[in-house]
């Protein structure tokens, strides 16, 4: 696993270059990237929100696109379209911006549901249907979406099936005042994102990712996470628990977590590390609850308490 650890490491410090003060954000970001899964970036304006995705993609030479999400926005914007040539006479599909590798849907809580929606069938399955050819999309992949908590008028709340389509969700949030103050600094005369240079390849990922599902999990710590994923359904503050994609998602990433840490085996504090990341935007709390001031967080806490941690089996796997 010391070539995950190493590209992993090698592209958080790169990252981190732009990015100031934010490691376990970016290390989030990375694992959903070694995951193939998706990030939500639930947060305020000025963050770093696109910076983050913009680093990610130069870090590994992939394509980049940004689409902006409005209201009138159609899905054949996200998708692309058949336009008819009238040189050849046929019809010619013109690649909408998801055919990018790494694709920035910026506040995509502005779309209509319909345009939303678009997003659905790239998100699962890497492909995309128009007129009705499928295209493949390529690898790696990797929708990084943006909301902003404040503001909610003229918004469409993303419905659950599509937040559960998201790997993990991140908060930036704002940076302390030392690295706030080194970011002025390094922005004085230009970005630095303007000298951020490739340090990996898409092909060391794709590598990287399938040695991320051979790590070792043990069955103890399967049945904790799948006691996790059921105690927060039995929850009496929860109207809606996590999802078996909810089990799978805090599976798949602490398989990663612990390859960036250069193990073969996966151990229980690889999924306490994760559960929030992974469950708390999956669980939906009930209204009395939210009348008290109860948040998904809350629940999670209480939950990772309650369940029995695995004991001395889990954390005996021999590494190869």
């Amino acid at each position: 696993m010391h070539k995950v650890q190493s590209l992993a490491e090698r592209i958080i410090n790169n990252v981190e270059r732009v990015i100031y003060g934010k490691r376990r954000e970016v290390e989030l970001a990375v694992i959903a990237l070694l995951c193939e899964g998706h990030i939500l970036i639930e947060d305020v304006p000025g963050v770093g929100k696109t910076m983050l995705a913009k680093a990610l993609a130069r870090s590994l030479g992939c394509s980049f696109k940004r689409i902006q999400f409005t209201p009138d926005l159609l899905p054949t914007d996200v998708t692309g379209v058949s336009v008819f040539n009238q040189k050849t006479l046929e019809f010619e599909f013109r690649p909408g911006p998801i055919m990018a590798q790494i694709v920035l849907t910026d506040e995509i809580n502005r779309a209509t549901p319909k345009t939303q929606s678009a997003l659905l069938e790239a998100m699962e399955e890497r492909q995309i249907t128009v007129d009705g050819v499928t295209y493949s999309l390529p690898r790696p992949f990797l929708v990084i979406a943006t909301q902003n908590p404040i503001e909610y008028e003229g918004t469409f709340p993303l419905p659950e099936a599509q937040l559960d389509r998201f790997l993990v969700r991140l908060h930036l949030g704002y940076p302390s005042r030392e690295k706030e103050l080194q970011m002025l600094t390094s922005q004085q005369r230009h970005h630095p994102i303007e000298e951020l240079e490739q340090v990996a390849t898409a092909e060391e990922l794709i590598e990287a990712q399938r040695l991320v599902r051979e790590v070792e999990v043990d069955d103890l710590v399967k049945e904790y996470i799948v006691a996790l994923v059921n105690t927060t359904r039995e929850h009496p503050n929860v109207y809606l628990g996590a999802s078996p994609r909810g089990s799978l998602a805090l599976y798949h990433t602490a398989q990663a977590r612990a390859a960036m840490e250069g193990r073969d085996f996966v151990i229980p504090d690889d999924v306490k590390a994760l559960a929030h990341a992974t469950l708390a935007h999956r669980l939906i709390i009930s209204p009395a609850a939210r009348m008290k001031n109860v948040d998904p967080h809350t629940v999670l806490d209480e939950v990772l308490a309650q369940v029995p941690v695995p004991g001395g089996a889990a954390r005996t796997l021999v590494q190869r």
